[in-house]
């Protein structure tokens, strides 16, 4: 499972109470009520304009997606304007939509989440004076997955009634300290007192209705101490479903039926969101070996666009739903380069103008720039992430338009500031030729010689389709956005992205305007930009911009082979438990800044501060995650690399998932890694998961195996191969219109119907196409078969009621 989440906008949010009416606001993205994402502040707006982009995998089951508005508080706790949640069986309603949604108020009543199981039984008694009663008998065993209260594990307890028109008979459990996941397993005995007589010929009847008025109510609260306790959801069984034997099953909690609704939830305001969720079910491998062989052998197919790569691309209504998968397929089978390469020479195929070439959204240059967006990762992070800090954390005026400068700036300095990042963005890049990724430069090799071969009479064609990739997809969008590159975590502030937008502006012009040898002016609309780029008119810029796009386009290999520069895998701030005593004798846990290269795992006490502890990656035995009873903290995992296991809680589930996922990759060579582990901790002198006494007593679970391959692109081949297959699937319709026109062109010479039937289609060898089509009809339909049983098994195999598929509401 996992999310692509645009967090666009909001707007007409509610103005501060105080005289200035605007509001610091920023947006948390949650996993019900645990924050995955948040996006930077937006000061001084009541509508703020977020534009952040979330790609991230689901690590754990979830009720809703929610999204709240705060307004951020430097004395207080950040007030919480608003809030959308999507539940679960919704969010195929919005995938891929563009949707305004209404903020909805934010309290207790909102918030509830989370499941209890109950057993429920009526048993008759035989009172001293022989009349006949019923006993209620409710076990209340456990919760799962309560909401968090202030950030933190809530303090639970329930409290169980029998509700009826005269009656209200209230009992409560025990307190359980610091936990979602509360084991309560108590019992609880209710009178239920009717006016009957006994006899052995007869059983006790319950006249319909009393029955119908009576009712089982469970109610769960945090415990506050010494503030108010706080409402964690309710659950109503009315008496009439129990029979002799003994009721039991899960309960979705719910929220009160007489809660806060306010009549005004339309003045708080709204926010704009596009979600995209999906959810695989990957096949064993063998499974997908057809459809994978069908799609390897693309680049080799003549003519390509006859390949079922090409026809994915063909049939998906937006071609980037196909693209993504096909890229980290092919890139996973080292296909990637020959099927760029096939495709970008049927573009020049159509391109009748040089200054065009490669300009348009095809799936050659779509391919290419999720390519470069997958392979390039770190090459941006040491070529443009320094200089990009630099920018946004010290930003220097550089607003050179007259009409957005405001009384007292001064032009000149804003253009020498400009041109000051100007010159260290581009040095920078054009001095970076020898971090470039081997995969692109065989792939901009290819484009070169592609395009000097479509137009051999302009010498400088094979510098502008290497630039129009490198500098225009690849270099200024990366300078313009860092965010989606992952280079800065937010998105910029108004300022910084005006001031990266003229950067971007001019580092595009500079690389087009050297591979092309001539002046660009004429490329800028604004007058501004043009007198600020004649600053750049010298040969100096044109020979380094075609020295670097030489470079890159060589086909020798530019990564030093031995790797002498570790590679940044990832870094952040999370918690670690102290690994050696306090004066107290108790170990506690200290935030630490983590850094993760090829080469070591390294903690600090604040970023860029020299390490305090190193562990060289060739020392990790193992990563797993640890049981949440062990400390009762969530999404905690333990590092085991010697004697003793580092133990690290990261701020929510998909973070810690990350991390995991992270080392087990750049560990996953190392020979001496272990087959068994604890998964709890070694406390107060015995394992709490297997009660062994001794602290290097071997562990007593198997290790999680199947990490993926590659160190720096995370590639689950047989998923993504999942994901072409129902894009296929989705688009059976248009293959089979596909199909028909392949038929139509065969036979007639040419499309008998309408033209908006097949003009749509790329087809230029009917026969090959027709066979192709019907290789993947035949695999999508045998396919179809496993992912049917496995539908009807999942909706048989949870009984409703079951942990998986818990009761909603009332049981009638």
């Amino acid at each position: 499972m996992c999310f692509q989440v645009l967090c666009g906008e909001a707007k007409n949010l509610v103005p501060y109470s105080g005289p200035n009416k605007m509001r610091d606001c920023f947006c948390t993205i949650n996993l019900d009520q645990e924050e995955v994402f948040r996006t930077q502040v937006v000061e001084k707006s009541l509508s703020p304009f977020f534009g952040e982009e979330f790609y991230f995998e689901i690590p754990r089951t979830f009720q809703c997606l929610s999204f709240y508005i705060y307004d951020k508080s430097v004395l207080q706790r950040d007030l919480r304007i608003g809030k959308v949640a999507i539940k679960k069986e919704d969010l195929c309603k919005y995938t891929s939509k563009e949707t305004w949604f209404l903020l909805q108020p934010v309290d207790s009543n909102s918030e509830v989440q989370g499941k209890v199981h109950l057993e429920l039984k009526l048993n008759e008694l035989i009172t001293d004076n022989g009349s006949v009663c019923q006993q209620l008998v409710v076990h209340i065993k456990e919760c799962h997955g309560l909401p968090l209260v202030n950030g933190q594990n809530c303090d639970p307890y329930a409290t169980v009634s029998l509700m009826g028109p005269s009656r209200n008979d209230q009992k409560k459990t025990k307190v359980k300290k610091k936990t979602s996941n509360p084991q309560f397993n108590e019992t609880f005995y209710f009178e239920v007192t009717r006016s009957s007589s006994y006899t052995k010929k007869s059983q006790f009847q319950v006249e319909e209705e009393d029955i119908e008025k009576l009712e089982v109510r469970i109610d769960l609260w945090n415990n506050g101490n010494l503030v108010q306790d706080v409402f964690l959801g309710e659950i109503k069984v009315p008496v009439k479903v129990l029979g002799n034997d003994s009721f039991q099953a899960w309960y979705l909690l719910q929220p009160r039926e007489n809660g806060n609704k306010s009549s005004k939830t339309d003045d708080l305001g709204s926010l704009r969101l596009n979600v995209c969720y999906t959810e695989d079910y990957v096949l064993p491998s063998e499974y997908y070996a057809s459809l994978r062989n069908l799609l390897l052998k693309s680049p080799d197919v003549q003519p390509v666009s006859a390949s079922a790569a090409y026809i994915l691309g063909e049939v998906c209504r937006d071609k980037y739903d196909a693209v993504l998968p096909l890229v980290r397929l092919l890139l996973h089978h080292q296909k990637i380069v020959p099927f760029v390469t096939a495709v970008a020479e049927l573009d020049l195929k159509d391109t009748q103008e040089v200054n065009t070439i490669f300009r348009g959204n095809t799936l050659a240059t779509r391919c290419l720039d999720e390519m470069m967006k997958i392979v390039g990762k770190h090459y941006l992070k040491v070529t443009l992430k320094p200089v990009l800090d630099e920018i946004c954390e010290s930003p220097k005026p550089c607003e050179i338009d007259p009409i957005k400068l405001k009384e007292g700036d001064n032009v000149e300095v804003h253009k020498e500031n400009l041109r000051y990042y100007v010159d260290k963005v581009f040095n920078t890049i054009v001095q970076s030729s020898i971090s470039c990724p081997t995969l692109m430069c065989d792939v901009f090799y290819s484009l070169r010689h592609l395009a000097a071969k479509r137009f051999p009479n302009d010498p400088h064609v094979q510098y502008s389709a290497v630039s129009s990739f490198v500098f225009l997809r690849f270099f200024a969008v990366a300078v313009v956005s860092p965010h989606t590159f992952h280079l800065r975590p937010h998105h910029p502030d108004a300022q910084t992205s005006r001031t990266l937008t003229l950067i971007s502006k001019t580092i595009q012009t500079l690389g087009s305007w050297g591979s092309l040898s001539k002046s660009k002016l004429s490329s800028f609309k604004e007058t501004f930009m043009c007198e600020f780029f004649k600053m750049f008119q010298e040969e100096k810029f044109t020979e380094a911009v075609q020295k670097f796009l030489d470079e890159v386009s060589s086909t020798e290999s530019k990564e030093p082979s031995g790797m002498s520069e570790p590679v940044h895998l990832k870094e952040g701030e999370m918690y670690k438990r102290a690994q050696g005593r306090t004066r107290i004798g108790k170990k506690n846990f200290k935030k630490r800044w983590f850094c993760l290269t090829s080469r070591e795992l390294t903690y600090h006490k604040q970023r860029d501060k020299e390490p305090i502890y190193n562990i060289p990656i060739k020392n990790i035995l193992t990563v797993e995650k640890l049981e949440e009873s062990a400390f009762n903290r969530k999404n905690m995992f333990q590092v085991i690399y010697g004697e003793k296991p580092l133990y690290i809680q990261a701020n929510n589930c998909v973070e810690a998932s990350e991390w995991i996922e992270a080392l087990c990759r750049v560990s996953r060579c190392n020979q001496k890694r272990l087959s068994v582990y604890h998964p709890s901790a070694f406390l107060n002198g015995n394992w709490l998961c297997c009660k062994a006494t001794t602290e290097n007593t071997k562990g007593c679970t198997p290790c999680t195996a199947g990490v993926p391959a590659d160190i720096q692109i995370e590639i689950d081949g047989d998923r993504e191969t999942e994901r072409i297959y129902s894009l296929f699937a989705i688009n059976m319709p248009k293959l089979q219109k596909m199909e028909e026109a392949c038929g139509s062109i065969a036979v007639y010479q040419g499309p008998q119907k309408e033209l908006d039937d097949y003009s749509n289609f790329t087809i230029e060898d009917s026969v090959a196409t027709f066979q192709t089509l019907q290789q993947i009809i035949a695999i999508v339909e045998k396919l179809n078969e496993p992912h049917e049983k496995y539908r009807k098994k999942r909706s048989s195999s949870a009984k409703y009621g079951s942990e998986e598929n818990p009761i909603v509401g009332k049981v009638s």
